[in-house]
């Protein structure tokens, strides 16, 4: 928008230099971005933002200096003097729903011809060209109140009406050809909004006239239009023709209803003062009157939203000059009718930021925010804050990406992974208005998206592939509560196995087993166990669940064959490795502070021990065993090899199992060792009815 600093002075009388008023209105929120000067004058360009159409106006840009200054602003002349004869001329909204009011005045008797050097000069530094003086006034008003009009040759109306309406109610058509001002044949949508004669459609509302009825040299009667069209009609209609002028762009940003008849009065006036003629009475179809929105606004927030301490007078006084009404309501509050022109303000924040702006940034204090240190809840937030971090950094280290998926979920995945219907992740809550189908619901699990992300990585090549995402699973408690939701972090591990040079001994399964141990040890987890898994979309042999401080948390294992072969992978003998933990089992079991002791003095010692047993009996039950006799000098128990086939008789397996012992006080002998091994053994040997293996 550019702005004559001389013509803005004619609305607001002050003595600022033009560079002082340039930086008064940046410093309010209207960016000045450049003046220029022509002919002695100060031309401002001004970067109006889409949410303030009032300022695209020579009286807007006035208001915000007499509001920013404390003077008040001067009106031109609107003492409209018009002939009391009856006219003979009906105006007629068809679609009342995209324009809300229609005005207009007959000036006859009018003599077409240049405009005065001043009218074109102030047209030209805020650039339009001078066309006429009829033209002129037109777009003289549109500068001046913000407000498009249009002039339509009177003698070219056919029937001497007015007509508003959209293709499709006015001759029930899809469309139409039309030919506009600039000589363009146009095909016009049926739901774009026209101004049409008695016979046939003149203009395209709020956009350009046509060319049939266009003001010529010839032209003695004018028609003069000030409507007020719904800013998303004009928007549509302006994209769909690929066609944008002053007046759509103002139109489509919403203009001011009430000031259409200000308007439409100034131009009446400088018609008569430019091109002679009479001027006759007013039409005005007004359906449905304006009410403006009323807002409460409380001086108390006001303060704590600005993190000032402002008087109620020094807070009316910096929204004086906008143009507000303002009722005071008592000593702790007061109500603002917001005026049409100003759409932009719909709640009490928008007050406190006019406020802001008004009492002026910079005159605001600079300080830093209050924050609290210590506390329990406090330091408990920070800390689950840090721990989560570190269990994703910790995904990240060992190679893992990070997904970040929608938390949508179709009911067909869980189909694909057997899960039963009376499990709980069966409990989905519906989405009212999903994109489609397959995104139905608020998932229950993570897995499905990650197999999706690794379907698609697969289609496009990648055979190598580690994903990892940390999110919300959405549990339904019923039609009128609100669902549970819990955090979760799920991991996917995909490996097509091909020919090497060198031997993997390491299975995938144990590969993202050692990885997820390595994540909860980084969080000081650890009381931590496996048993095997009953999940229906795991591999039987390959699967686990995860037993965080005696409580399931989660689950680790391969995808089995019956799922993977509903995937339809085109990759050769796949791998896929799938877990699953609860976030909040990892932070209820994590050490909240590190423990630190002493290196130890004196040596361990270890023996080793296989056992025949029954091959039902799991390998964590045979942990929990070992860790559950009393001694002091048990540093460490491990398993490391689990044996069925020749030699072991069937439905038996051999358990191999390792013993740390260490002493704090002394170097262990031999005899030492040997009697508390051979007592641990018949501990466990009691307890697994198994036998020494020879």
């Amino acid at each position: 928008m550019r702005a004559s600093f001389d013509w803005l002075k004619d609305f607001v009388k002050i003595d600022a230099a033009p560079e002082a008023a340039a930086e008064k209105l940046t410093m309010t929120g209207l960016e000045v971005e450049a003046i220029e000067r022509i002919d002695g004058d100060a031309v401002f360009e001004v970067n109006v933002t889409p949410n303030r159409a009032d300022c695209l106006s020579m009286i807007g840009i006035a208001r915000e200096l007499s509001a920013s200054y404390n003077v008040p602003l001067v009106f031109p002349d609107l003492n409209v003097v018009s002939e009391s004869k009856e006219l003979d001329f009906n105006v007629e909204i068809t679609d009342p729903e995209l324009c809300r009011r229609y005005a207009g005045r007959i000036v006859r008797n009018l003599r077409v011809g240049p405009s005065p050097d001043w009218m074109k000069k102030r047209l030209e530094k805020c650039g339009i060209r001078s066309i006429n003086n009829v033209v002129d006034v037109t777009n003289y008003v549109l500068l001046e109140f913000g407000h498009p009009l249009h002039a339509f040759d009177l003698k070219t109306l056919k029937g001497s009406m007015i007509r508003i309406g959209t293709p499709k109610s006015v001759k029930g058509s899809a469309g139409l050809k039309f030919k506009t001002l600039d000589g363009t044949e146009r095909d016009i949508p049926g739901d774009s909004l026209m101004i049409w004669d008695a016979e046939r459609p003149i203009a395209v509302a709020g956009v350009m006239g046509g060319l049939d009825t266009e003001v010529t040299g010839a032209t003695t009667d004018i028609f003069i239009e000030s409507a007020y069209f719904e800013p998303t009609s004009i928007r549509r209609t302006s994209k769909k023709l690929g066609l944008k002028t002053d007046a759509s762009y103002r139109f489509e940003r919403g203009t001011d209803i009430k000031a259409l008849e200000t308007a439409l009065d100034r131009s009446a006036i400088l018609m008569k003062e430019l091109a002679g003629g009479t001027v006759y009475g007013k039409i005005d179809i007004y359906p449905k009157t304006f009410h403006p929105i009323e807002i409460n606004v409380r001086y108390e927030r006001v303060n704590k939203v600005l993190g000032i301490k402002l008087e109620p007078r020094q807070i009316l006084a910096s929204l004086n000059g906008l143009g507000l009404e303002i009722e005071e309501q008592g000593s702790a509050a007061f109500k603002v009718q917001v005026p049409p022109y100003r759409s932009d303000i719909t709640m009490e924040a928008d007050i406190i930021e006019e406020v802001a702006r008004l009492y002026g940034y910079d005159n605001i204090p600079a300080e830093l925010p209050e924050t609290c240190l210590g506390g329990d809840q406090k330091k408990e937030d920070i800390y689950s804050q840090d721990l989560k971090r570190d269990v994703r950094q910790s995904f990240l280290k060992a190679g893992f990406t990070e997904a970040v998926n929608l938390s949508f979920i179709g009911a067909d995945e869980l189909d694909l992974l057997s899960i039963p219907a009376d499990d709980a992740r069966r409990k989905l809550v519906r989405i009212k208005n999903p994109l489609r189908e397959e995104e139905a619901f608020m998932r229950t699990t993570i897995v499905p998206a990650l197999i999706r992300n690794m379907l698609h990585n697969v289609s496009h090549g990648n055979r190598d592939l580690k994903l990892f995402e940390a999110s919300r699973v959405f549990f339904s408690t019923g039609p009128d509560t609100l669902p549970e939701e819990k955090e979760r972090i799920a991991a996917l591990y995909f490996r097509e196995k091909a020919k090497t040079l060198y031997r993997e001994d390491a299975q995938d399964f144990y590969v993202v087993k050692g990885i997820l141990e390595a994540v909860l040890a980084g969080t000081g987890i650890t009381d931590v166990s496996y048993v095997r898994s009953s999940e229906p979309f795991l591999h039987p042999g390959r699967a686990a669940d995860i037993i965080i401080n005696g409580q399931k948390a989660g689950y680790i294992g391969a995808l089995s064959p019956a799922v993977t072969e509903k995937l339809d992978l085109k990759a050769s003998k796949p791998s896929i490795i799938v877990l699953d933990i609860d976030i909040a089992s990892i932070m209820s079991a994590s050490k909240r502070k590190a423990t630190y002791r002493q290196l130890p003095k004196y040596p361990f010692v270890e023996r080793d021990t296989a056992l025949v047993l029954d091959a039902a009996i799991e390998a964590a039950e045979i942990i929990g065993h070992l860790k559950s006799y009393p001694s002091d000098l048990i540093e460490d128990v491990s398993i490391f090899d689990v044996y069925q086939g020749t030699g072991i008789e069937p439905g038996k397996k051999s358990v191999a199992f390792n013993v740390r012992y260490r002493s704090p006080e002394k170097t262990l002998t031999d005899a030492e060792v040997e009697a508390l091994h051979a007592k641990l053994v018949e501990h466990i040997v009691g307890k697994t009815k198994g036998q020494v293996r020879g």
